[in-house]
């Protein structure tokens, strides 16, 4: 019986997944749950195990490819025979398989679809207002697609928006470039445009300066950066607080909280509690910009920057951060850090975020300028907790005092976020940080 190997559902809101590496070859043996693929969705890498026992006989899609859930990848013969003598690989750069007895034969290879000729060409119509992903626009770069000719693909996605595998597809079957025309260009596609400033030349000594090539996580982390800096006009307000009495209460109680809920308290769930609070308080700094739209989120899921040990950075999500107790947030932070330090996170943990904070204290740093996760139009960085003398005004009037200081720093979007907005609901977090109440139970 043949079986067919289909692209599993990645999360809830991934439709589609890039293809990292077969395991197995056509031909080869497979094991149930043996893992037989991995895929990559956004930053999270995952392994697709068999879904039974047999002999692959097609593999429809190789390295790089990008498909859809529900997509069929191969086929599998269970009775462990295949059906005939030649062996059906997709796209491949091979000609050769093997059979299920091991032996070396002719693949019959598909060809992808057939181009288009020149003379029934029809140029499609280009789409200045066309919406292009960082993503999309370093396959174009890479590529060498001018910004009008990636105008004029044509978009699957919602309400027709240019995604990758459209331009996977667009390439397979171009044939005659499109030569730029002058055109006049829009807001949302200025950043596919080439800069004219000359590159500026790098020093490489031969022997003693190295290369390192980007892994594909820094590649998209890069791409995104890049991208919400020229999306986004940042703008970074700065306050700095009093977290004397927070402090003294974790020391205090974290002991107790750790035997209680089997969970370590750090000072993030409390950070993140703050900020829920604060969003709750001024909804819209929990917005996103859709063109001349504003999409206010009603779920307030929080995005944590977290560095990972090979020195990338992942933001995994506390979901729906103010509906839960602080011992509920200590145990989904702790879960999430401890799955991205493992690289462990599921597909749905890095997704879905409304805000993001990130603890530069960590480090050490005093404060940080932040760089706004795109689509969100605001992101919070918290600097280290430092212990300093202080003026504080007590009933016998203003004295020094020994206390725990810390800088907090909110870059927004000044597209829709303005400074009244922005200061306003920088000061609630510090507010909920410093009036921290001492005798919060735990």
């Amino acid at each position: 019986m043949i079986v067919e190997f289909k692209m599993p559902k990645m999360g809830e809101s991934i439709s589609e997944a890039t293809l990292i590496n077969w395991l197995k070859n056509a031909g080869d043996s497979v094991e149930a749950e043996e893992t037989l693929l991995e895929v990559a969705t956004d930053k999270v890498d995952s392994e697709v195990p068999s879904p039974v026992t047999g002999v692959i006989t097609e593999i429809r899609f190789g390295k790089n490819d990008v498909v859809k859930v529900g997509e069929v990848l191969a086929l599998i013969e269970t009775e462990g025979k295949t059906p005939g003598k030649k062996i059906t690989i997709g796209k491949t750069e091979h000609g050769i398989g093997r059979n299920a007895q091991g032996e070396k034969v002719v693949v019959n290879v598909e060809q992808p679809a057939t181009k288009l000729e020149h003379a029934n060409y029809q140029r499609p119509k280009s789409n200045p207002e066309a919406f292009l992903s960082p993503l999309v626009i370093s396959i174009a770069k890479k590529e060498n697609l001018s910004l009008e000719e990636v105008q004029r693909i044509p978009g699957s996605g919602a309400d027709g928006r240019i995604q990758k595998s459209d331009v996977f597809n667009y390439l397979k079957n171009r044939k005659y470039p499109l030569k730029s025309i002058a055109a006049t260009v829009t807001p949302s596609a200025v950043e596919g445009l080439k800069s004219t400033y000359p590159k500026p030349v790098i020093n490489f000594t031969e022997g003693k300066d190295r290369i390192v090539e980007m892994d594909r996580m820094r590649k998209m982390i890069a791409d995104h950066m890049v991208y919400s800096k020229q999306t986004s006009p940042h703008v970074t307000s700065y306050i700095e607080v009093d977290v004397t009495n927070l402090v003294e209460w974790r020391n205090k109680n974290k002991d107790v909280f750790a035997e209680k809920h089997n969970q370590k308290l750090t000072f993030t769930p409390i950070f993140v509690d703050a900020v829920a609070k604060a969003i709750v308080d001024f909804p819209m700094i929990n917005v996103s910009v859709d063109g001349k739209n504003i999409i206010v989120h009603k779920d307030i899921n929080i995005g944590m920057a977290t560095a990972l040990p090979n020195g990338n950075l992942i933001v995994p999500v506390v979901r729906n951060a103010n509906e839960k107790a602080l011992s509920e947030l200590a145990a989904t932070v702790n879960h999430l850090a401890e799955s991205s330090r493992n690289n462990k996170l599921k597909p749905d943990e890095v997704q879905g975020s409304t805000f993001t904070i990130s603890n530069v204290g960590t480090f050490g740093s005093l404060m940080g300028t932040p760089i706004i996760n795109q689509p969100e139009v605001a992101i919070l960085a918290l600097g280290i907790i430092k212990k300093r003398p202080e003026v504080i005004t007590t009933e016998r009037g203003d004295e020094i005092a020994i206390r725990s200081m810390m800088y907090l720093s909110l870059s927004f979007d000044h597209r829709v976020v303005d400074g009244f907005l922005g200061g306003s609901f920088l000061r609630k977090v510090g507010d909920y940080l410093e009036q921290f109440d001492i005798n919060t139970a735990i």
